[in-house]
């Protein structure tokens, strides 16, 4: 009976029912049968209780829903093994079974108590009844499925939404927190307590900024909590630190219930609130954990999204903070610019009006006649204050347009006639410059109300505009009435302006780049002020523009004065007046037009040194007037315009120094510099570059540019003498230095001939030298012992003759090497103590010409990676040193292990070298002792210190105790060693030694 493969099977079937009231298994209804096999063959989790005493069957997939109830529930009463939740199981399943007719609850809440805990959890229940075998109602039967941490998920999720959209719509960090607070409060299930801590500015506490589920005042919930506190009522610094702290005493230091039953609650989260792109968390959020669910994954996944929806409202408002702040900070800003604008225009037009007016009165012969050189100054003078005034009086309309303070007073006024006359007096400028002026001003139906004073500055301000940037054609202004408006429009067949500029061109300090204007001078706000004074006539401007054919400018004003404001009209002003009439405007563009070089008067240069010619590009003519007489003393000085034409001229006729400011029309300062600096005649130019900006960084940014120099206008007359002239001189100065350069090379080019020479040669002479030591050996071997005596000798004399010739060929070799970089090492595995045997018995036959004996001395192991050649010649030139040096003495030659190298020490007991000369007798050419006595070239040493440094190795000198000189020399042993042989070389002449005589 219930035969199946599954646990429950197994347990239905082992379980003794023969104890309990429904007896043996054989004895049980149909009915039972039939319902406890329905369930055990289901993979759907399925109860059954029968009898009055509610027994208890279910399958393998409920038992995974009753946790540690199981297996001990089989078989016993349902109302026992779920007492914790019979209140409200039991009137369900009650129900069924009094009336037959079934229920489903989709979401049924219980309380189980089946991992350890009350644990709140749901289930989708369905209850049917449960008939025996004559139909009648003894059990119930219930199919289930746990849907906890899907109801969870949902009900979380609603918490995240929630708090997400309500911080989504604030912009401060008190309301961030304040909304925060709201949305955690509704959702006491999962968060039964919160406190939400926030890093003071400084960073050396918390501050509490929301409280939930706690009363306040609690000790459990501190206002301000120091950095330095050790956990007073909660780990907050170990969580501004980054780490989330798990709080598993929380009734320690509270005391607070929780969750849908009311159960104490125990433990906390501690968690760093994270700010973007720092180290240092915003802040701590404390939340409270529910005692009737476990700190499961989705449990943390959970309030992991709550503190980082917490970090990211509360970095959004304070980003929207900071932003207000700059925002506000650039308002006081612009607030506080205005008021300096105004305030330094009104302490400027002081000082100006002294200046213009006692000028007005010399120029005028007040004070008896001028001198036409003094005149000029004064002009000079007159004119730019003037410009000068008018500067500052724009600056402070406009610091009146931007503070609401601008009085303006309007008044009837002859529209065409103000227009045409004011467009009038430019003529005389446009037509020198090659240009046509058209005025069509016809007379209007009726009065246009203006303030005199302001609309002069618009019609002033439009044609001079024109004017700068027409250089052929003509220029058209033109009155006009237009559905109840009156029209000024100023045409002009110039540059125009590029489409891209046009939407900023009434911006303040905007100006068009790279325009081809008549001068580059200009504050950027002629264009806004006009734009302004227009809106305060009611009116507005409006501009139509076609790159490369021309720009149209076209203003409308209302007729009548219904649209001003009736206190402005025939107003009375009590602001001082800003106007200053057309004639500065005209002055400054009758100076545009002014494109001529001023002529070089003669002057005699000093003697014996030719007048030095400087080019000098400035398109105000004034500068280049001013700049041209301090100069012209002493210099002959070419003026130019812009950069385009001091280009030209500079490549056609080199100058010895450039002069020019920075910003020109056609070709600015820094273009010409880098065109200069491009052809290579005028790479090497001094350039000196003149500029209105002050300022570190724009002093460097001129240098890096690469000029020469940098002079902020504006100057003394002496200071840019004293510029010039310096770099004059050291332009002098560099063509010298390039001509020794020159010299130099040529002689490095002669030292290279001399040793490619030495070189060949050394190599021609190796081959004759070679037969002629292969012919003495024939002649020598062809002689016999009845050979005359002296034969022999003359054979031997010879043989050392050539050896030593071929000595100086090697020598001149290794210098023609050394000395062009030729020289290289072929390192490989040599044996020195073998090498050094091999030298020693190669001087034999000196060493008793010489009276001499050679004691050699080998020690340790001395074998390494060296140039075999090299060192076999460092050894043979040594040892034949201290043998040419100590006639009839004993020489010690010692070659030892020493460290992570081998040191050679060759001792002599000759004439010595006094301290004064060791470093000296390393150089080419140079000897301890003159050449007559011992002959040589002096370069023997010299070759053998560079071949042991080529080896990283050093060679000294030592005086020998007694007398005579000690060559020690230390090369590095590289490369993997050869296992060491006996310490000291057994050798003829006794242990570790050989002795020579």
């Amino acid at each position: 009976m219930f035969a199946g493969p599954s646990e429950m099977h197994a347990r239905i079937r082992a379980h003794d029912w023969s104890a309990s009231s429904l007896g043996p298994m054989d004895t049980w209804p149909e009915s039972l049968k039939a319902l406890v096999r329905t369930m055990l063959s289901s993979r759907y989790p399925m109860i059954l209780t029968w009898g009055p005493s509610f027994l208890q069957f279910y399958n393998d997939a409920y038992s995974k829903l009753i946790g540690d109830k199981h297996p001990a529930a089989l078989g016993l009463d349902i109302r026992v093994t779920m007492a914790e939740a019979w209140d409200t199981l039991g009137p369900m399943i009650h129900q069924v079974m009094a009336t037959g007719v079934a229920n489903w609850t989709p979401a049924l809440m219980l309380l189980l108590e089946r991992s350890g805990y009350r644990e709140e959890s749901y289930f989708s229940v369905s209850h049917s009844p449960a008939e025996d075998d004559t139909g009648r109602i003894v059990g119930m039967f219930a199919v289930c499925s746990e849907v906890t941490q899907q109801l969870l998920g949902e009900r979380r999720l609603r918490l995240l939404r929630d708090l997400a959209s309500r911080a989504a719509v604030t912009r401060s960090v008190a309301k961030t927190c304040e909304e925060v607070v709201t949305a955690i409060a509704e959702h006491p299930l999962d968060v039964p307590f919160a406190l939400l801590y926030l890093r003071d500015p400084d960073g050396k506490g918390f501050t509490r900024h929301g409280v939930i589920g706690l009363e306040e005042n609690a000790a459990a919930c501190p206002l301000r909590v120091e950095g330095g506190d050790d956990e007073p009522v909660w780990p907050l610094a170990r969580a501004a630190e980054g780490e989330t702290v798990l709080v598993e005493d929380v009734e320690r230091r509270v005391t607070l219930t929780g969750g849908p039953f009311e159960d104490p609650v125990r433990t906390a989260v501690v968690m760093p609130v994270a700010a973007a792109g720092q180290s240092a968390p915003l802040g701590v959020l404390v939340t409270g954990l529910s005692p009737n669910r476990a700190l499961d994954e989705g449990y943390r996944s959970f309030l992991e999204l709550l503190v980082g929806q917490v970090s990211v409202a509360l970095r959004n408002a304070h980003a929207h903070e900071e932003e207000r702040r700059r925002a506000e900070a650039l308002a006081e800003l612009d607030r506080a610019k205005t008021v300096f604008f105004s305030n330094i225009s009104h302490e400027f037009r002081t000082p100006l009006t002294l200046m213009l007016g006692p000028t007005q009165d010399l120029l005028a012969g007040r004070a008896g006649p001028l001198s036409g050189a003094v005149r000029t100054e004064l002009e000079v003078l007159h004119r730019n204050a003037g410009r000068l005034l008018r500067l500052v009086n724009t600056l402070l309309d406009f610091s009146r347009l931007e503070a609401g303070r601008m009085e303006a007073s309007f008044a009837p006024a002859d529209f065409s006639t103000l227009c045409a006359d004011l467009a009038g007096t430019f003529r005389s400028a446009v037509e020198r410059a090659g240009l046509q002026l058209l005025v069509n001003c016809p007379p209007l139906s009726q009065p246009v109300y203006l303030d005199g004073e302001l609309w002069e500055k618009v019609v002033l301000n439009l044609v001079s505009n024109a004017f700068k940037f027409t250089h052929e054609g003509s220029i058209s202004v033109r009155t006009f009435e237009r559905d109840g408006c009156a029209v000024l429009e100023v045409r002009d067949t110039g540059t125009g302006i590029p489409a891209v500029e046009l939407p900023r061109l009434f911006e303040r300090f905007h100006r068009v780049k790279d325009a081809h204007a008549r001068t580059h001078e200009g504050s950027g706000i002629g264009l806004a002020l006009v734009h302004e004074l227009v809106r305060l006539h009611g009116g507005q401007v409006e501009v139509d523009s076609t790159e490369g054919q021309g720009t149209t400018f076209t203003v409308e004003v209302p007729l009548g004065f219904a649209h001003l404001p009736e206190e402005r009209v025939r107003a009375t002003r009590v602001l001082p007046s800003t106007a200053t009439g057309a004639a500065p405007y005209v002055e400054e563009s009758l100076r545009w037009s002014v494109q001529e070089p001023v002529e070089v008067p003669p002057v005699v240069p000093e003697p014996n040194r030719p007048r030095a010619r400087v080019l000098l590009a400035d398109d105000n003519a004034d500068v280049r007037d001013y700049i041209h007489r301090v100069l012209s003393a002493g210099f002959e000085v070419q003026a130019v315009p812009d950069g385009q034409v001091a280009l030209e001229v500079a490549l056609a006729h080199p100058p010895e120094l450039v002069i020019s400011d920075v910003m020109m029309p056609r070709l600015d300062g820094v273009g010409l510099l880098r065109a200069l600096r491009a052809a290579p005649h005028t790479r090497d130019l001094p350039i000196l570059l003149l500029s209105a900006r002050a300022g570190e960084e724009a002093t460097l940014e001129g240098l890096e540019s690469g000029a020469d120099d940098y002079l902020v206008k504006p100057f003394s007359a002496r200071e840019l003498l004293t510029r010039v002239r310096a770099h004059l001189e050291r332009a002098r100065m560099r063509r010298e230095v390039a001509r020794e350069r020159a010299q130099v090379e040529h002689l490095l080019e002669a030292v290279r001939a001399r040793d490619d020479f030495l070189s060949v040669a050394s190599h021609e002479l190796k081959t004759p030298l070679t037969i002629f030591q292969l012919q003495l050996g024939a002649i020598e071997r062809s002689l016999n012992a009845s050979s005359q005596p002296g034969i022999g000798e003359r054979l031997d004399t010879a043989r050392r003759s050539a050896r030593r010739l071929a000595g100086l060929i090697e020598t001149l070799l290794d210098v023609s090497q050394l000395t062009t970089g030729r020289m290289q090492l072929s390192r490989i595995q040599v044996d020195l103590a073998e090498l050094a045997r091999g030298v020693v018995l190669a001087h034999q036959g000196e060493a008793r010409r010489q009276g001499c004996s050679v004691r050699l001395q080998l020690e340790g192991s001395l074998e390494g990676f060296f140039d075999r050649e090299r060192m076999e010649q460092v050894f043979h030139h040594l040892l034949s040193n201290a043998l040419k040096f100590g006639v009839g003495h004993p020489v010690d030659v010692t070659l030892r292990e020493d460290g992570g190298g081998v040191t050679l020490s060759i001792v002599d007991h000759g004439i010595g070298i006094p301290v004064a000369d060791r470093q000296r007798v390393f150089e080419r050419f140079e000897r301890a002792v003159p050449a007559r006595n011992y002959g040589g070239l002096g370069l023997g040493l010299w070759v053998i210190r560079q071949v042991v440094e080529a080896h990283h190795g050093h060679i000294r000198i030592e005086e020998t105790p007694g007398g005579g000189a000690t060559f020690l020399v230390h090369v590095p042993r590289p490369g993997p060693l050869v296992p060491p042989g006996p310490s000291v070389p057994e050798v003829p002449g006794g242990k570790g030694r050989d002795v020579m005589n």
